[in-house]
Formats: structure tokens, sequence, C-alpha cells
């Protein structure tokens, strides 16, 4: 709508029509639209065809959200459509926010809305004396398919399809069908166009209702192109998120597809990644489309182009929006490798503790108290496991082999099993390059490495400070450290962790000492003799480490701690002392 005047130009300097933003909704001051689109908002606008929704204020999100993997399973209703629904559990599904992601994704916590809300609404009231309906809103609206956008983003704004089964939070804005499919909507607000017009109405990171609801809408004919590119996109985005562990549709690894597994995991990944790389380009390609789409029936040819960069396909499997765009292609792909190896153990270990086997896909046990742990098994008719789970979802994470079933000798079984024991040592070295091996590592010592010093870190990332894996650590010394699976846990774990492991191993290490002092005695040479006491001291330190560590362990396990996985990690974590590492992390700041 702006020019150079061409009879007194002036570099920067635009001539325009008051009048003309008038004819823009909110009459913002945007000098650099064009007339074309201007003359767009004499055509029906989102809110003649949709209901624009601001989620609830619950007021309390520390007692009433929750990630979904730090409750029992067994108390979340996934499939929620009327209020009716909300007797016979306590949790449901809720969209809270989230980063920028576009056509689906970013379903990751969940809500107390048992009895249709009843806890957070008596919270409501009891804390401001005013009706719960002042801050809890849009409540006939849960449950109801739609779309979804983050409210107040730092990124580009993005929108996802959500199916029935949700509520959402004021973090979330939704978008529900008056007349007209809701993923017609998506299509649009996800294009160029779009977001062009929602940029003119709301020039902020807020991205609100009121601003919303006046995106001019036209639909472009060929309504089943559109529902073709529409569909394709949310199956694949759906794919993408449901291809890592914290989905709550998690099924298996990606690199333990069939239809991507060869025989070594070096081939292995190299399929998968081909098919990730075209995966990305299709998408890219169907974007482009639909933005090629929207500018001609907007009439936009002059003022936009329909190109997407690699870096807004929101896919986590492609390195270009994953990592800093800034890098290079060579940088994006060994992250991107690092990080699938990294995801590959993580899964390693879940079958370890029970959560995933390697004979069933999905989750398998993420209930409480290690209740019904055998019988579910049996469910899944997986008694005879050609990897099974740990006894008691208790793992050793040790910096040198103290015990047969440590989580690097458990991992190298894995590995045996998910391929073949003939390609072993081929796999471990394609592991081990990966996480970056220091010189003369063997490429067990590397995973060893890893396993003790960057596991548990790269877990607390993944799991957003909530671990669902919780590192008991005899501290700096690294004396002793295990992982216990969260859902396992129960008043008996502390003892069998201390009549299993500490116990034994403060008998490993007196009777290393001993056979040092012997070694160092009978041995002529100074060299060994300095390299023997460096290696005794050491273990002493551990040792006198392990002592008190032990002492506080007896002190916990005599309590015989009870947790309420409904409390969410932060409280739970908290109950335990100094046994566990990053505690002050975990518990330390309010998160949700």
């Amino acid at each position: 709508m702006s020019n150079t005047n061409p009879n007194n130009p002036v570099p920067n300097f635009f001539i325009t029509s008051a009048k003309d933003f008038k004819k823009i909704p909110g009459s913002p001051i945007a000098y650099w639209v064009n007339k074309n689109a201007i003359s767009v908002f004499e055509n029906e606008c989102v809110d003649d065809h949709y209901t624009a929704k601001k989620g609830m204020a619950i007021g309390d999100n520390a007692r009433f959200l929750r990630f979904w993997h730090e409750v029992s399973v067994k108390k979340i209703k996934w499939d929620a459509k009327y209020k009716e629904d909300t007797i016979s559990h306590l949790w449901y599904p809720c969209l809270h926010g989230g980063g920028y992601r576009k056509w689906s994704s970013n379903k990751e916590n969940i809500v107390n809305w048992r009895n249709d809300g009843e806890d957070p609404k008596k919270a409501i009231k009891d804390k401001t004396g005013d009706h719960w309906s002042r801050y809890i809103i849009s409540t006939n609206f849960f449950f109801k398919p739609g779309i979804n956008w983050t409210a107040i983003s730092s990124a580009s704004y993005s929108s996802r399809f959500h199916s029935e089964g949700l509520a959402f939070t004021s973090a979330s804005m939704c978008a529900f069908r008056k007349d007209y499919d809701p993923k017609v909507l998506l299509l649009l607000v996800n294009s160029i166009v779009g977001r062009y017009f929602l940029n003119l109405l709301s020039p902020t990171i807020n991205y609100g209702i009121a601003e919303f609801k006046k995106i001019p809408l036209i639909i472009p004919n060929n309504k089943n192109r559109f529902l073709d590119i529409v569909n394709n996109l949310i199956n694949t985005f759906s794919e993408d998120w449901d291809s890592y562990e914290t989905s709550w549709d998690f099924t298996t690894l990606p690199l333990l597809q069939p239809s991507h597994h060869q025989p070594t995991l070096k081939t292995t990944y190299s399929s998968l990644r081909t098919h990730w790389r075209n995966m990305t380009l299709e998408m890219q390609r169907l974007e482009e489309e639909n933005n090629r789409i929207f500018i001609e029936a907007y009439g936009l040819q002059d003022e936009l182009t329909p190109d997407v960069p690699l870096s807004e396909i929101t896919l986590t499997c492609n390195p270009y929006y994953r990592y800093d765009s800034n890098k290079t292609a060579e940088e994006l792909e060994t992250l991107l490798l690092t990080d699938t190896i990294k995801e590959l153990i993580s899964y390693s270990i879940g079958c370890m503790m029970g959560r995933y086997s390697l004979d069933h896909p999905g989750l398998i046990y993420a209930h409480s108290g290690n209740i019904d742990f055998d019988l579910i098994y049996s469910t899944f008719k997986i008694q005879h496991s050609k990897f099974p789970p740990d006894d008691d979802g208790i793992i050793p994470i040790m910096d040198q082999e103290w015990f047969p079933d440590d989580v690097t000798n458990r991992f190298i079984q894995f590995l045996k099993v998910a391929w073949t024991p003939e390609t072993l040592n081929e796999n471990l070295k394609f592991v081990a390059d990966s996480l970056k091996p220091k010189t003369n590592e063997t490429p067990v010592d590397t995973i060893r490495r890893y396993m003790s010093t960057g596991f548990f870190k790269d877990h607390l990332k993944i799991y957003k400070k909530r671990p669902i894996y919780w590192l008991f650590s005899s501290g700096k010394q690294k004396a002793f450290e295990c992982l216990v699976y969260l859902h396992r846990y129960n008043e008996s774990t502390l003892s069998r962790m201390r009549s299993a492991y500490v116990t034994p191993l403060q008998g490993h290490y007196s009777a290393r000492i001993e056979f040092l002092e012997n070694e160092k005695n009978a041995s002529k040479n100074p060299s060994d003799q300095r390299k023997l006491q460096k290696e005794m001291e050491a273990i002493r330190k551990k040792l006198e480490e392990l002592r008190k560590f032990d002492d506080e362990l007896r002190h916990y396990a005599d309590m015989k701690i009870a947790l309420d996985l409904d409390d969410g990690v932060k409280v739970n974590y908290g109950k335990f002392g100094n046994l566990l590492a990053e505690k002050s992390s975990i518990t330390g700041s309010n998160d949700n």
C-alpha cells in the first residue's frame, strides 16, 4: 500500500492514506501493507467460521499440572470427550503452550480434571473468593478437536492440529469449527499468508485471540487437494513427534523399525537418515505448495514468495530446525548422529527398566510401586523376553566395571540382541565414535564414560528436569551410582540397593585395596609403585565416600519411604536427603 512519492522522492519515506488504515481491523499503523492486502479485509474473517478461545488460568500449575510421564498411566484418561468422562480418572491430557512447531506436537502435559475440574475450581474459590468461572474458562470446548498455538512465543507463529481428548490452559490458544474444517484454517495460519496478516494485526510476540479472529479468510478452490496436503503434513509431523520417547504415543525407536533395520547400526542409521532427509524435503515441498495456493488466492504474488527455508520445517529429525542454523552441514550431521545414538542408549535403558521391550511396541510398564509388574509383562505375552528387564528396576551406572549387570554391560547385551553378536564390535565402535571418544579409549571405555558422566545430564534435558530414571549417587568420587526407575520404586528399593550393590561393593573395594597393597610391596619398579599407590588412594577415597553413603542409605531404607506419583517428580525427588544427584536443579525451581 506504500510507495515513495515520485514527485518528491525521499529514501525510506512512504505516503499512504489514513483511510486505508481504517479498513484494517484495529487500524494498525502498517505503512508496508499494499493495497491488495488491504482489500482482502473486505472479505470474511476467521471469526465468521471458527470459534477462537483462550485457555483456562488454572491458578496453581505446580499443584494441578504435570508432565504425563510423572504419574501412573493408569490414572490418565486418554480419550475423554465430555465432562461425564471425567469421573473415573484424576489426570487428563492438556495443551500447555510449547515451542515453535507446526502441524502437530507439543502434547506432553496433563491436568487434574477429575469431576470436571473439581479440585482446581475449589482452589480458585478458596484463594480468591471469586467464582471459578472468572479464571477457568472455555471448559465447554475441552476435549474437542481443533487447532492450537502458543499464546506468547519468541519464535515465529506456529499452529498445530489436535484431536479429541485434550483440555487447554491459558498458555495455549485454540480455534474450533463453526462450519468450516479446522484443518483448512490450519493451512491458512501456517502459511506465509496467514503469518503475514497475523503479524500485521499483532506485531508483537503475543498471538492473542482478538487479533487471530480478524485474519481475513479466503478459502481457495480444490478442497480435496487441500485436505490431501494438510493430512499429509499432520500425519508426517505426528509421526516425527511420536518417534521420541517423550511422546505419549511413542511405540518404538526409528532405528529399530523393520523398514530401516539393517545388518549393522551404521547401515541402519544411513537408511534412516535417507528417510529423514526425504521426509524433510517432501514436507518443505508441501509447505511451499500451500504457500503458493494462498498467495494466489489472496492476490499477494508481488508481496510474498512461497519459499520455506529448511530451518522452518519443524521436524525433530531435521537438523536445520533442531540445531543452530549457523552451523555447517557437517556439524549439523554430527549433532544429529550423536543425539540419535543417545536416544538409542536411552531406549535401551528403558528396556532394561521394563518401561519398553524389544518384544513389543509401545509403553509396557509405567504404573507405580512395581505393582503387577510381572502380571503386566505376561499380559503382553513377553514372559520369555529376548532382552528381559531388570528384576528390581535398579541399574548400577559405574565408571568402572564392578557388577556384571551394570548399565554398560547390559547395553552391550542390548546391541547383541537388537542386531547380532557377529556385528557387536562394529556396532560398539559406531556408538563410541558418535560419543566423541578420548585418545586411547576402547569403544567400551567411551560408552562407560558417557553412561557415568553424560547420560543423566541428557536425561534431565529430555525430560525437562522431571526424570523418570533417578540417579542415586554417593557423591563426587562416584564410589557408587545407580539408576532407579521411578515407576518401579517401592518401599523395599533402598534396602535392595544396599544388600545387592552397596554392601558387596564395600567388600570389592577393600579387597582391591589389599590386592594393590600386596602388588606394591612386591614390586621393585618405582614407577609401578607410584601407579599402584595412586590407584590405592583413589579407591580409599571411594571407600570412605561409600561408607558415608551407606549410613545415609540405611537411614532412609529403614524409613520405608513411599511415593505418591500424583505429587510429581519435583516433590518426590526431595524425599531422599542427599542420596540423589542433581537434587537442587530438580526440586529447586518451579518449571511448570
